[in-house]
């Protein structure tokens, strides 16, 4: 089975687009016959996604730190619940059981878990494919960026084009699905 995972927000954020991408993201995932794995919590755009995909009969693992229980709210309604010791382990735990990344709207733990995944990719630990869903033009800010640091040598063109962007959830499972049919070390 292949299994995505989502880096998210606990929190839905300003616009209403973007808890209806996580909840179509999670739809679309389930509808392929794939599983979910995420943060596990019941909040914010991480709860959306979940709920989206069980409801649609998916298989969703969640994984999260034994101190992020109460705050972030477990999700128990989860295929499976992982618990964890910290961040850290919930960052390996979540890469060991996917097959593909993906990066919705968040904060700076979204962006550090998209960042360290993508670096691991980088240094070859992994050969997964990357992608962000660009909804509402959330990532085209950061996007441009890597563009920036692609003009000014400080990113390669081909690592940069790893990391997939697309608006529509389903555009973006298939660019994720192609990237790693394409990879070198894919089967």
């Amino acid at each position: 089975m292949v299994r995505i995972c989502i880096y998210m927000g606990s929190r839905e954020g300003r616009d209403a687009s973007f808890r209806h991408a996580a909840e179509a993201l999670g739809r679309c995932i389930a509808q392929r016959g794939w599983g979910l794995v995420y943060g596990g919590a019941r909040v914010g755009l991480m709860g959306a996604v979940a709920d989206a995909a069980l409801r649609e009969g998916g298989e969703v693992i969640g994984v999260i730190p034994h101190h992020l229980v109460e705050r972030e709210m477990a999700h128990e309604g989860l295929t499976r619940l992982l618990r964890v010791d910290d961040m850290h382990a919930r960052k390996a735990a979540m890469a060991e059981h996917a097959d593909a990344f993906i990066a919705m709207p968040g904060g700076i733990g979204t962006l550090e878990e998209l960042f360290e995944t993508w670096t691991w990719q980088y240094l070859g630990l992994h050969d997964k494919p990357i992608g962000v869903l660009d909804v509402s033009g959330f990532y085209r800010p950061l996007l441009d960026f890597l563009d920036h640091t692609v003009a000014h040598g400080f990113l390669n063109p081909e690592t940069r084009a790893r990391l997939v962007a697309a608006a529509d959830p389903d555009q973006l499972l298939d660019c994720l699905m192609a990237a790693q049919h394409a990879s070198p070390t894919a089967s």
